[in-house]
């Protein structure tokens, strides 16, 4: 099974063959593939960033860890790309019409 994600730390697309071990590491930047910001469940935004409530706690988020929750995450573009979409709309519905 081969597996693609996007680097958290330099966002080149990362290609890797099976389970993405824990000392598999990004190769363009060198930075450890299985981490929470590479993970599905990562989020910034709730309780010890990650929406998976049964996961241990990793404070470490950009290092290797033993969670087997891990899941990866597709490309991050596509929610940049969501929110520039939000963000023209709400300018466009608030836009004065002269």
């Amino acid at each position: 099974m081969e597996v693609k994600l996007k680097c958290f730390s330099c966002q080149k697309e990362i290609v890797v063959s099976g389970i993405i071990g824990r000392r598999d590491e990004c190769l363009q930047c060198g930075a450890d593939v299985h981490v929470c910001k590479n993970c599905e469940f990562y989020d910034p935004k709730v309780y010890n960033e990650c929406r998976e409530t049964s996961a241990d706690v990793a404070r470490e988020k950009d290092h290797a860890n033993f969670c087997d929750f891990f899941s990866p995450r597709k490309g991050s573009t596509e929610q940049i790309d969501k929110a520039a979409a939000l963000r023209a709309a709400a300018e466009a519905l608030f836009k004065k019409s002269t």
